[in-house]
């Protein structure tokens, strides 16, 4: 008896040690940071624990660009991340990377996850979409650029608080108000190539370069150096010598500016909003990127901004399982719906949207639909995002003559025919790099 009881003990002892399954483990790299890191990382939790099979493993990897160099290095020596965030400039040079990822829509029909490009708002999907009609990678935090104004600040200085200025002319007027009531920081800019170039170009329906900005060929070349970018450039320049404008650095570097109260407007990132939201002690609102009102065809429509997820090549399949899975969850109209509320970044299928406007937000939180409703206008060949090589490179160059100008160091024209200059060479280095 004292034997059977022990191998009895014995097997209940063995049954209870038994090893877990092993859940795979998806590593993702990005370069989100503050509120939106939190974002990330709950994203991460939720879908984990949402099933026992899968891990995803969220990592932050510093800045875009840095996360971007990390990404190649570690490709080469074989230990790249499963998905890598990117964001939009990085675009052109991760879709000539050939063999280093593998297209979303393929990791999705492999794993046969269900997935429909057409469910997703057509500027956002259009953008990371091959010319053969293959989407490459999975639009995350797709924003776009608005602006911001400190509703408080324009009480102070006697100016129409629940009414955005909506030209530059407008812009500049509400300026000097804020100044001449003692105000230090008018008006800021984050991102100033996306925002001061890029944008204002769509926005104002001309050309950034050629071949449709890129999006038709290689053989792209810059065209920032109009007269329209120039007058533009020399305004803020005007501006910046009367104090109506402080340049406060280059990225989202002056974002902090904005929510601290010393600066009153700011162009920037729809998906500034979820910091705006939680961290100002300020009434505020969202309104649409100011225009110049003598402009034919402005206002526009702005581009794309901010980044989708790319997923790399050289994994097992289970782990391209894992990431299809994980793409699935996050895309579901609930999850979108609850992420656009909580950063501003775009709801990018259109149930998300119709999820979002059914709940009633749009119309308690009044300009939370500025991103979308500036995404969705009819685009034209002008203005349908910008795709170019070597960009990462080329907003660079960007902040270096921009800086120039704002020191009083040269002249809008002076900057702009040098961002065209040294961008072509950069952009010719590109198409020759890739040839075939």
């Amino acid at each position: 008896m004292r034997f059977k009881t022990l191998a009895v003990a014995t097997a209940l002892a063995a049954t209870f040690t038994l090893p877990a399954m092993a859940q795979t483990e998806i590593q993702w790299w990005h370069s989100m940071t503050a509120v939106n890191g939190e974002w990330v990382n709950d994203l991460a939790k939720q879908f984990n624990e949402s099933q026992k099979e899968y891990k995803i493993v969220p990592t932050f990897k510093g800045t875009y660009d840095e996360s971007m160099t990390a990404s190649i290095a570690a490709f080469r020596a074989g230990n790249a991340p499963h998905i890598l965030q990117v964001f939009e400039v990085g675009t052109a040079t991760m879709m000539a990377s050939k063999g280093a990822i593998v297209p979303v829509a393929q990791v999705m029909k492999d794993a046969g996850a269900k997935f429909d490009p057409n469910a997703y708002i057509s500027a956002v999907a259009g953008y990371y979409t091959a010319p053969n009609g293959q989407m490459l990678s999975f639009p995350f935090n797709s924003s776009t650029t608005i602006f911001y104004y400190n509703k408080d600040a324009f009480k102070a200085a006697g100016i129409d608080a629940d009414k955005a200025p909506t030209t530059w002319p407008e812009v500049v007027a509400a300026a000097a108000k804020l100044k001449a009531a003692g105000h230090k920081c008018p008006f800021t800019t984050a991102w100033q190539g996306w925002t001061q170039l890029e944008s204002f170009s769509a926005w104002h329906n001309v050309e950034f370069a050629t071949k449709n900005n890129g999006l038709s060929g290689m053989d792209a070349r810059m065209k920032i150096n109009s007269p329209l970018h120039v007058r533009h450039i020399d305004n803020l320049s005007n501006m910046a010598k009367q104090g109506l404008f402080v340049y406060k650095g280059r990225g989202n570097v002056p974002e902090a500016s904005f929510v601290s109260g010393e600066c009153a407007m700011i162009n920037t990132s729809s998906g500034f909003y979820g910091n705006v939201s939680k961290n100002a002690k300020f009434a505020y609102a969202l309104a649409a990127l100011p225009y110049y009102p003598d402009v034919q065809g402005a206002p526009q429509n702005t581009v794309i901004g901010g980044a989708s997820l790319w997923v790399m090549s050289g994994k097992k399949p289970a782990e391209y399982k894992g990431v299809a899975e994980f793409f699935k969850f996050i895309s579901t109209p609930e999850v979108q719906s609850a992420s656009h509320k909580r950063t501003g970044y775009l709801p990018v299928t259109t149930a998300s949207y119709k999820l979002t406007e059914d709940s009633g937000y749009y119309k308690q939180n009044p300009g939370t639909d500025v991103a979308v409703t500036q995404m969705v206008r009819k685009v034209t060949d002008k203005s349908r995002g910008i795709r170019l090589g070597n960009y990462v490179q080329i907003r660079a160059i960007e902040d270096e003559e921009l800086e120039q100008v704002w020191a009083g160091k040269k002249s809008a024209k002076e900057a702009l025919d040098s961002i065209v200059k040294r961008g072509d060479e950069l952009l010719e280095r590109f198409q020759k790099a890739n040839k075939g």
